[in-house]
């Protein structure tokens, strides 16, 4: 078994992360998100610090996280192989291509483009750096993150708490989702693996729309659903697998086929709240 090392394992996706590696056997440090690492070796590196809801109100604070302390582990730490986290948000709304080779562009007067800015930045220093380092660009990761700001969280707390969901975008709105075990799988393999390129999507390879989402709900609550009215359509491109697939096959598993087993797990997760 190998050596990993966790970076960002307080988060959602790193704290399941390092329990799933450990489980597997390897041997797995955690570091606080403070400690010097300068001259230490990592062994094999996940690098799961980020921000992501609030990127908006903490730009400063987001560029650190994506770029600064990235910089600072490509430069001053000895290390096997390193994974960045970084997001298929890059890629865009609107249309568009969805693979990995295709030129990505961002608005530097938007500040929604921040974030994709910054996780663009991070890719370009691992694939640019000299060092054995490569990129993982995930999509929506669902699964138990029921406190969080994320759509489906909101949408799964409202529809459970309140028994309705208002929805800000239009029914035909649509993204790749992908759930935490499918992404955690990918991870996995990423980490020390023989992988091929240095850029990987890590998503399901199929956009579900607000109104397939909405009706799974209703379907599992029983919930009243509503648009805003004027709510606008954001459709992102379909994200490409073919690149990760041929080389790690996955299930590529339906959000909106998991809703019932979220929901229930939600009210298991409130009913064992103080």
């Amino acid at each position: 078994m190998a050596r990993m090392t966790v970076l960002g394992a307080g988060g959602f996706i790193g704290s399941h992360l390092a329990r799933r590696l450990a489980q597997a056997g390897h041997a797995v440090d955690a570091p606080a998100r403070d400690a010097d690492l300068a001259g230490r070796d990592l062994g094999h590196v996940a690098f799961c610090i980020g921000l992501t809801a609030d990127f908006r109100q903490r730009p400063l604070d987001t560029m650190e996280a994506h770029v600064c302390k990235l910089l600072n582990v490509l430069r001053d730490c000895r290390f096997e192989s390193l994974v960045y986290l970084s997001s298929t948000r890059v890629y865009g709304a609107g249309g568009g291509s969805g693979l990995e080779d295709a030129p990505v562009s961002a608005n530097v007067n938007d500040p929604s483009d921040l974030y994709n800015l910054s996780k663009l930045a991070g890719e370009s220093l691992c694939l640019n750096s000299g060092r054995p380092a490569r990129v993982a660009r995930l999509s929506n990761v669902y699964g138990a993150d029921f406190a969080s700001q994320n759509f489906l969280a909101e949408l799964i707390r409202a529809a459970v708490d309140h028994g309705e969901v208002v929805l800000r975008s239009a029914l035909a709105s649509a993204k790749d989702y992908i759930s935490l075990d499918e992404t955690l799988d990918g991870l996995c393999w990423m980490l020390g693996g023989p992988c091929a390129h240095g850029v990987y999507n890590v998503a399901s390879g199929r956009n579900t729309t607000n109104a397939e989402i909405a009706d799974a709900l209703v379907r599992a609550t029983g919930c009243a659903v509503r648009v805003e009215p004027g709510a606008s359509a954001f459709v992102f491109p379909d994200i490409s697998v073919a690149r990760l697939r041929a080389e790690h096959p996955s299930r590529g598993e339906s959000v909106a086929e998991n809703m019932t087993g979220l929901v229930n797990l939600y009210r298991q997760t409130r009913s064992t709240e103080p």
